[in-house]
């Protein structure tokens, strides 16, 4: 049965990383390098459409037009995303219904950063220059919907961080696991060793040393603690220059354009979703409905289970992200046969804010174009395990049209808990994480307490000593007194 001419496929996918630290080379520059070494210039001059995952370490006006006048797409409408790092699985399943529906024929996906040149630049006391459009280029068009990152309990007590937010999913994740906390720290370790492992064979990681478990999990000088129970280690690396872009067609358009068949990835199905925008609202810590719910209808439309994903790339910007995914998604951890990443993640492939996703589905391309007939599943998160994207890929050509669902009004159906902004009173203490200091000392410690009424408010310890309770002792389900302005300390 011939495939439909529409059939949206993945042809070109290329990375780029800078380490000269080359003030002078700037987010475009490395978004064009990634776009050329995803495809031949004859296919970059026939790109329609041209999106570009939402920037840090740089600001423009229209970045997408910067990178298609520089690769001669002249004919390219552009798009600028907001901000998370599921945008660049989202962009996938929108330039496929594109392609699909005939509202696009070659779509450009692409971002970079330069975050590690900049920060050193400025700690040097000087600005970064480069490229800045004149205001006669208009904005370009694209998403402002930028998620709250915060809801008023997280803001009044200054829990305003993914490094703070995360170690609390983390001892959540332990607690319900039953574990000690260094028994559970020694295992996160060793998961993030085989990350470690991953990254050493990946060509395109940041870092490819591979680490031991006990580098990792343990504190050391280069390795300090950061927020318990999490080492530097166990952080995304945000400190990189990368770059990365992919490059969709209709398979009529790729065939027009006699690109080889063995390039060709399908794109299969996604989904995408969201949990609750305020932490404080989610029913638990350790779980997540939108990735339950979405992951697996992703994997229905592709007419497939879990079992059948030989590859997979779990969104890795902390250890209990992949953890609460791998959990409701079913995928054992620690498998040899299948790690949950084929880049290494974001702590040693390398974490550019919002686009290490674009890197992950580039690296699924190629593994799935050297394992023909294999397929693979790619997870995308935003915000602090909030927004959601998913994508099934495979060399084999589809038995159906690309499919693509929506499935938040079934993750709206899912308990969610009462937050608590002005509250005072006794309670549990369910999860917490210490942030530490450059000397290693406990500085505060943020707590999520369960009320009497089993709701839900968000408070810190903000004394030193109060702070170093909590990692001398397990105070899972500890008394805790909660007062009106949200300090709090243990009974």
């Amino acid at each position: 049965m011939p495939m439909d001419p529409r059939t949206p496929v993945l042809v070109g996918y290329g990375q780029v990383n800078q380490r000269t630290e080359d003030p002078s080379v700037e987010p475009v520059d490395l978004m064009v390098a990634a776009a050329r070494a995803a495809a031949d210039p004859r296919v970059l001059e026939a790109v329609d459409a041209v999106r570009i995952v939402n920037l840090l370490s740089w600001r423009y006006r229209d970045p997408g037009l910067l990178l298609a006048q520089r690769i001669r797409a002249d004919k390219a409408a552009t798009r600028y995303t907001g901000i998370g790092g599921n945008v660049p699985q989202t962009l996938v399943n929108l330039a496929c219904l594109d392609i699909q529906q005939g509202r696009a024929d070659a779509v450009l996906i692409a971002g970079a950063e330069t975050w590690r040149t900049r920060t050193r630049v400025r700690a040097q006391g000087k600005k970064t220059e480069g490229t800045r459009q004149d205001e006669s280029v208009p904005l370009a068009p694209g998403s402002d919907e930028n998620m709250p990152m915060a809801g008023p309990g997280d803001l009044k007590i200054h829990l305003d961080r993914p490094a703070y937010v995360y170690p609390m999913f983390e001892q959540a994740v332990r607690i319900a696991g039953g574990e000690t906390p260094d028994d559970h720290r020694r295992r996160i370790g060793e998961l993030w060793a085989q990350f470690s492992a991953v990254a050493a064979g990946n060509p395109n990681a940041w870092s490819r040393e591979a680490l031991t478990a006990e580098q990792i999990w343990q504190p050391s000088p280069t390795n300090r603690m950061i927020s318990w129970p999490y080492t530097k280690l166990m952080n995304s690396n945000n400190m990189v220059d990368q770059g990365a872009a992919l490059v969709l067609t209709s398979v009529e358009k790729a065939t027009y354009l006699q690109i080889p068949s063995e390039r060709w990835v399908f794109p299969y199905a996604g989904a995408d979703s969201h949990d609750t925008y305020a932490i404080g609202e989610r029913d638990e810590f350790h779980t997540s409905p939108a990735i339950r719910i979405a992951g697996n209808r992703a994997l229905e439309l592709a007419g497939a289970g879990i079992d059948d994903m030989d590859l997979v790339d779990v969104y890795s910007c902390f250890p209990s992200a992949v953890q609460v995914a791998a959990h409701e998604l079913g995928l054992p951890i620690g498998d040899p046969n299948r790690p949950l990443t084929v880049t290494g993640g974001l702590t040693f492939a390398g974490g550019p804010w919002n686009n290490y996703v674009t890197h992950s589905i580039a690296t699924m391309a190629e593994q799935l174009t050297r394992r023909p007939g294999a397929r693979g599943l790619i997870t995308a998160n935003g915000g602090y395990l909030t927004k959601h994207s998913f994508g099934v890929y495979g060399t084999e050509p589809p038995t159906h049209e690309f499919r693509w669902e929506d499935v938040q009004s079934e993750v709206d159906r899912q308990p969610t808990r009462t937050a608590l902004v002005d509250w005072s009173g006794v309670g549990t203490v369910e999860t917490w994480t210490t942030p530490v200091d450059r000397d290693g000392q406990p500085e505060k410690a943020f707590l999520a307490v369960r009320t009497p009424e089993d709701a839900r408010v968000l408070a810190v310890i903000p004394d030193r000593g109060g702070a170093a309770a909590t990692v001398q002792d397990d105070i899972a389900g500890a008394q805790v007194r909660v007062n009106e302005d949200g300090t709090a300390a243990l009974v």
